[in-house]
């Protein structure tokens, strides 16, 4: 999309095609007319590609912040997720399945089964609603309804497949899935248990998981992206360096050299619209 609003914000706007459209051959000749080195995925829609691409790029000179393309499916499919997670009773994933009369619920989520969280989704209703809504999504997932305080977890895995360091932030105002205000919170059964989650699924790069805190004060994972998120660059600010670390790890050096100091105040963000007025001689 040539007017994308990100134009107005870099050095230099490459207009691309589609991903679906674009040979990897392509790609690659691109990055080197632009001396591009590393790629960083931000949305669902191209995990999967850059994960298939993911060695064939690096043979090429140009290093994608993404996991295995096994990891990656793992995680965009919600169903696989709870089910791949089933032999580490350790973490408590919420409960899920493609039929709700399989849950032992009193109220139902229900989602689409692939890509975004936050996509169709329907909160707290009874099985017959759940039902009905189901009908109009293409492959409708189903999850016990738990109320509860969200959080997002932000992780950096080394290429090695180590967990570096963790950020707890508290989903304070959930705008279309993604957190408008959100808070970073000390939680260190919170960040242990997801650290455990991402080297358990072989991630790599930055990761993110969402948890739901119940009644119970008991933590259960809802699900884990393989991208860096909106909100995410509050866990930067804290102390989780995860840009810096990657491309330290793109030239070859020892993260172990660059300890993760995590910042001794909590942090909030709060993401807003601001305009933007700039002189375009192009007028």
């Amino acid at each position: 999309n040539e007017q994308a609003i990100g134009r107005y914000f870099v050095d230099d706007f490459c207009e691309m095609p589609r991903l679906d459209d674009l040979p990897l051959d392509e790609l690659v000749a691109s990055c080197r007319e632009a001396e591009i080195a590393v790629i960083i995925p931000t949305r669902d829609g191209e995990l999967s590609y850059f994960a298939r691409h993911r060695a064939l790029l690096a043979e090429a000179g140009v290093v994608v912040m993404i996991s295995q393309a096994e990891g990656v499916q793992t995680c965009l499919d919600k169903l696989a997720f709870y089910e791949g997670l089933q032999g580490h009773p350790e973490l408590c994933i919420i409960p899920t399945a493609t039929d709700p009369s399989r849950l032992n619920a009193q109220s139902y989520v229900v989602k689409e089964r692939f890509g975004a969280g936050a996509k169709e989704i329907l909160l707290d209703v009874s099985r017959d609603e759940a039902r009905a809504h189901a009908a109009s999504l293409e492959a409708p997932l189903f999850q016990s309804f738990i109320k509860g305080k969200e959080y997002s977890i932000d992780v950096y895995v080394a290429q090695q497949g180590r967990p570096k360091g963790a950020v707890v932030r508290s989903r304070d105002v959930v705008v279309h899935g993604e957190s408008q205000v959100t808070t970073t919170v000390r939680m260190p059964k919170l960040e242990q248990a997801a650290m455990v989650l991402v080297e358990a699924l072989g991630l790599t790069g930055h990761v993110i998981c969402q948890a739901i805190k119940d009644s119970s004060n008991n933590f259960r994972f809802i699900e884990c992206n393989c991208r860096f998120g909106g909100a995410s660059t509050l866990s930067v600010a804290a102390g989780l360096d995860s840009f810096y670390w990657f491309l330290l790890e793109c030239q070859g050096d020892d993260l172990t050299q660059h300890p993760f100091v995590r910042s001794s105040q909590e942090l909030r963000q709060i993401r807003y619209l601001e305009d933007l007025v700039i002189h375009d001689p192009g007028i």
